[in-house]
């Protein structure tokens, strides 16, 4: 009897989600296009006044302005050549206890925060953000975290989200000041890969920019989630990537990656 030997493919299988991983800036906080240096100026004369409200050494305002400008620039100037983010707050605090300004931790906390807040105050997060991911974490049982390129302290950034009432479903929360490296460096979405407790290929990862959030999430295995925004309009889509418009869509383009998922 002659035996006849099939060879077939197996179907191609995908990995299913199981985290989703966000930048910050026009993903979950949208700021939209803004004057930095008016927003500087506000959150100066606010920090100026607290200082001074607590009897601190503050001197002129515009001499207190313009020395805190001047090492911002220049810190940003370096940054921008070593691909290192700097901690602004920690940098701002510096200046002021050089200059006599005595402070504790919840008073440092309260000067960063002033400095933030005409940031926090033109931003806006979509209406149904926490029905969002409240399906995203409870429906559909997904761990969720941010990681972001800044130099915002994430005690002013997480006083922000905790604002919006979202600060609870982001339990694993990365900043690149806190690192030698930032996106797109891919090490940065390793670590976060690690600490959320799931392999790059099981975590979405959901940013507004092409360059420094979906090609380093495809690089690394994920499965890049473009969000429209002012920051990628008009730009190609990368291969294998997805986009939304809103986050509200995120829910459903989940749901249809894992149910054409191979079980």
């Amino acid at each position: 009897m002659r035996v006849v030997t099939l060879e077939y493919e197996m179907p191609e299988t995908r990995d299913i989600i199981k985290a989703v991983l966000f930048d910050l800036g026009e993903t979950v906080l949208n700021f939209g296009r803004f004057n930095a240096t008016q927003l500087f100026r506000r959150g100066a004369r606010l920090s100026y006044d607290y200082l001074k409200s607590r009897g601190q050494p503050v001197g002129n305002f515009e001499l207190y302005c313009w020395r805190n400008l001047i090492a911002l620039r220049t810190r940003h100037l370096i940054s921008s050549i070593t691909k290192n983010d700097f901690n602004s707050s920690a940098l701002l605090r510096g200046i002021g206890v050089k200059k006599g300004f005595r402070l504790d931790g919840q008073q440092w906390r309260h000067f960063a925060w002033l400095w933030y807040e005409p940031l926090s105050q033109i931003a806006h997060v979509e209406p149904n953000l926490k029905e969002t991911l409240a399906k995203l974490t409870n429906k559909l049982g997904l761990k969720l975290g941010i990681v972001s390129n800044t130099f915002v302290s994430g005690h002013s950034l997480e006083a922000h989200l905790e604002q919006v009432g979202v600060l609870d479903f982001f339990p694993v929360r990365l900043y690149s000041y806190e690192f030698d490296f930032r996106k797109p460096d891919t090490r940065i979405l390793s670590i976060a890969s690690e600490r959320i407790g799931e392999s790059p290929q099981n975590i979405a990862f959901v940013g507004d920019r092409i360059d420094k959030d979906i090609i380093p999430a495809l690089k690394l295995g994920m499965i890049g989630v473009l969000k429209a925004a002012y920051t990628n309009h008009g730009r190609e889509l990368p291969y294998r990537a997805r986009k939304i418009t809103h986050l509200a869509e995120l829910p459903s383009l989940i749901e249809g990656i894992n149910a054409s998922a191979a079980p």
